[in-house]
């Protein structure tokens, strides 16, 4: 660990800062999704957010979409969404068929309300998040290297809903909740927004994607050492030997457990992993990827709380 890494750390610290305060001047009260969405994209992951509605899920996205100046879309589900919605289709301009890309060739895609996908489009947003490409009539058109998924689902809501497929769900990084806003929160809400019906976002750009592609190479090269790297797996592994989880997490969920680790410890401005940084992650890295006995559901028992039994059960590096 050099003195240069030490300093791209502190500046990743501090672009997020930056970006912490402009998001907040519009989303109130969301410090936590806002952290763990950063990490999403330094990670080169995506996520999926879950609330119910009005707290500001979408208008973070679009807060995040313009602090970065990176292409923003967005994706309103509906029960008859059909994949050429979103992909695009073929059209015939002189005599010759030419694609037309849909929203989902952009940098940042918000998908609102995923759940109301059909099972086809459903399967055409899992091969762009998986291989960030789409194909029609047999031909693969790339994506790009910043194609980012934020996805957001109502939990309270059933009508009209398709529950997402474990391949689906195990594509994101992230299950971001998103809770109510304490009371102080509300009343500065209230005070900020009450003047418009729909929040006036005031965000300017403040970094480019030579700067996000940047911070996600001080990311990558963050160090996680053996201990940390053991750690990880033994919380994985103890999520499958848990009395409560019936499905336990994957070995592709520890590796995206330890990226987002080292996207947080970018966050704090150190160019290494501790172990609190791999706690901090394990609920909204785990919380969507582990199945729950149907007795634990019964006894009223979450994920989040098989997971800090987990915690708690696996010895701690020093």
């Amino acid at each position: 660990m050099n003195d240069d890494s030490a300093r791209d750390a502190a500046w990743v610290a501090e672009i997020f800062a930056e970006l912490r305060s402009a998001i907040g001047s519009v989303v109130i009260g969301q410090d936590e999704a806002v952290r763990l969405s950063f990490a999403t994209l330094l990670s080169s992951g995506h996520s999926l957010y879950e609330g119910v509605p009005g707290l500001a899920k979408t208008l973070l996205v679009r807060a995040l979409a313009s602090t970065l100046g990176i292409r923003f879309g967005r994706i309103q589900c509906t029960p008859d969404l059909m994949p050429s919605d979103i992909i695009g289709t073929p059209i015939l301009v002189d005599g010759e068929f030419r694609f037309r890309p849909g929203p989902l060739f952009t940098d940042l895609l918000l998908v609102d309300e995923i759940n109301r996908a059909p099972a086809k489009t459903q399967t055409a947003l899992l091969e762009a998040m998986q291989e960030r490409a789409a194909t029609v009539d047999g031909r693969s058109y790339p994506l790009g290297e910043w194609f980012t998924v934020l996805a957001t689902q109502n939990p309270i809501e059933q009508e009209g809903t398709y529950p997402l497929p474990e391949a689906e769900l195990d594509r994101f990084l992230f299950k971001i909740k998103i809770d109510y806003p304490s009371a102080e929160e509300e009343v500065r809400i209230l005070a900020t927004h009450h003047a418009r019906p729909t929040p006036l976002l005031k965000t300017q750009a403040l970094l480019g994607t030579a700067d996000v592609a940047r911070a996600r190479t001080i990311v990558e090269a963050t160090l996680a050492r053996e201990e940390i790297l053991g750690y990880a797996v033994a919380l994985v592994r103890a999520t499958r030997e848990h009395p409560a989880i019936a499905v336990g997490a994957s070995p592709r969920a520890a590796l995206w457990m330890v990226r987002a680790a080292k996207a947080i410890a970018g966050l704090e401005g150190r160019n290494f992993v501790l172990p609190e940084d791999v706690q901090a992650v394990i609920r909204p890295a785990l919380r969507h990827r582990v199945v729950l006995e149907p007795a634990a559901e019964v006894e009223g028992m979450s994920p989040d709380d098989a997971l800090e039994e987990v915690v708690r059960s696996v010895p701690v590096p020093h």
